[in-house]
């Protein structure tokens, strides 16, 4: 039996509240579609205030009863665990990930791999977890405790769901909080088939709990939950700002993991083939449906046109079709929703002048024939910087092909967005390299590569890209709080009023 079938409840997608799979308190549900084939895959519970409310209930019990107090060594063993039996059922999890998701087999299968790595690192952050003894200003001793901060209400997106689980579980856990996670509407079957996993691990009931639903209902219950102590939000800026606005009623504590408008910069001495390759990659794989996607390539003006009909030879190659057949490069976009909305941007970039020198449209042959929302990896050229398909998150397989003629007019360019998620620059001249990457705002800027990322090194935003860190020791300054300590040790107290 697999996975999937070891979690149905009546033939439906359950929820997983305080170590149980249940339906929705008022038997609601939603379907789920296929991306590959537009279909209807699964039958999902949809949970409301009531299921939102039973979730924050069994984390807070959990939270107060016995997790905060469980020893760190004890913490790490179950997040090993996790990343075992996630080694143990990759190939698995990389194949309902490409079905609810819509992403190649290729990449969904190293993402798993690299998803057992965390909870691997993860553990050791949990036994490195310390205090400070600090230096005496008089007769005391004087210490600091770092302690969690309760019950975490996180909300991910549905570009790469198993990841943004890890991503949210991994910190939490490992600073002794509690967690109760909404997946994305569009992706809410492997967020319940990765909670059998945690069961399996022997994660206790309530310290993690699945409320599938819409943010409307569950996911606005969440945020406005007075037993939730912090909100971690990845996905879109729009909907950033309204949850900051709700959190702020309660003061809650909030990590924002919000949009992106990535730039490349490719100066004159770059490898341009290596460019092309790694750049092709930046913005088509996973369908172009990342928020540090190369959504703006800035090239400067004496090899645009090399590197344009470099780059759009590469596009053209790129195999679009069923994302479970390895010998595709791409596939799917995950819903028909963000399909149109690609389209849309394509027919907007050409009223605005734009030219379109690769794809454009839906792919024929087989993905075509498939049925499902898939659109052809597409470069834009003549494109200004002002121009909405320059400025707006497309979050498809869609770049900006814009010219510079120096450094100051690549950087202005770079840095002309609201966003400030990630770079990369691309020189063979170090100096260059460094010196332009310490002024991009961004936080994140590669050279000479794009969308690298792993378990040890922080990842996140500036502007209105959000705020906070994921990854890396960095992340757990907001899964856990500083607690002062003072403790005397004059013989006599000082009585100020003697």
């Amino acid at each position: 039996m697999g996975l999937l079938d070891r979690v149905l409840v009546n033939g439906t997608v359950p929820m997983f509240i305080n170590g149980e799979f249940v339906l929705a308190a008022d038997g609601a549900t939603f379907e789920s579609r296929e991306p590959a084939n537009g279909k209807t895959c699964a039958t999902v519970a949809e949970g409301g205030p009531e299921d939102v409310e039973r979730a924050v209930a069994a984390a807070r019990n959990a939270f107060e009863t016995t997790w905060r107090d469980t020893l760190a060594v004890n913490r790490a063993r179950l997040l090993l665990r996790i990343g075992q039996l996630v080694d143990e059922n990759k190939e698995e999890l990389a194949q309902l990930e490409s079905r609810d998701n819509g992403k190649s087999i290729r990449e969904t299968r190293a993402e798993v791999d690299s998803i057992a790595r965390f909870y691997e690192f993860y553990a050791g952050v949990a036994q490195n977890l310390t205090g400070q003894t600090l230096p005496p200003t008089g007769a005391h001793f004087n210490y600091t405790l770092r302690e969690p901060v309760g019950v975490v209400g996180a909300i991910i997106p549905w570009n790469s769901p198993l990841m943004m689980i890890t991503w949210k579980v991994c910190p939490a856990l490992a600073g002794g909080n509690t967690i109760v996670i909404k997946p994305a509407e569009d992706t809410p079957v492997t967020a319940t088939v990765f909670a059998s996993i945690l069961a399996e691990a022997g994660v206790p009931n309530g310290v993690v709990n699945f409320v599938q639903g819409f943010g409307g209902r569950a996911g606005s219950a969440l945020v406005d939950h007075p037993d939730v102590d912090k909100i971690a939000f990845t996905g879109s800026t729009d909907t950033g700002k309204l949850i900051a606005e709700k959190a702020a009623r309660g003061l809650k504590l909030v990590t924002f993991e919000l949009g992106g408008k990535s730039p490349s910069i490719i100066f004159p001495d770059a490898n341009i083939d290596n460019a092309v390759r790694r750049i092709a990659y930046g913005i088509f794989s996973a369908g172009g449906q990342s928020c540090i996607a190369a959504s703006r390539v800035l090239v400067h003006a004496d090899i645009k046109e090399e590197f344009l009909e470099k780059f759009a030879a590469k596009a053209n190659q790129i195999r679009v079709g069923n994302p479970l057949d390895d010998t595709n490069h791409v596939g799917s976009q995950t819903s028909e929703r963000q399909l149109d909305k690609i389209k849309s941007y394509v027919e907007i970039a050409e009223k605005e002048g734009a030219l379109v020198a690769a794809g454009g449209s839906r792919p024929t042959g087989m993905a075509d024939e498939l049925g499902g929302y898939f659109f052809s990896p597409t470069i834009l050229a003549n494109v200004k910087n002002s121009m909405r398909v320059a400025q707006e998150e497309i979050f498809g397989p869609v770049t900006a092909v814009i010219d510079f003629t120096d450094e100051d007019d690549a950087v202005r360019i770079a840095n002309d967005t609201v966003f400030g998620l990630a770079a990369s620059v691309w020189t063979e001249n170090i100096r260059v390299g460094h010196r332009v990457a310490g002024r991009i705002n961004a936080g994140t800027v590669w050279i000479n590569n794009h969308r690298s990322m792993n378990w040890v090194t922080p990842f996140g935003g500036y502007k209105q890209s959000g705020y906070g860190r994921e990854n890396g020791v960095h992340v757990m300054d907001h899964y856990t709080q500083n607690k002062s300590v003072w403790v005397d040790l004059a013989d006599d107290a000082v009585d100020w009023f003697g």
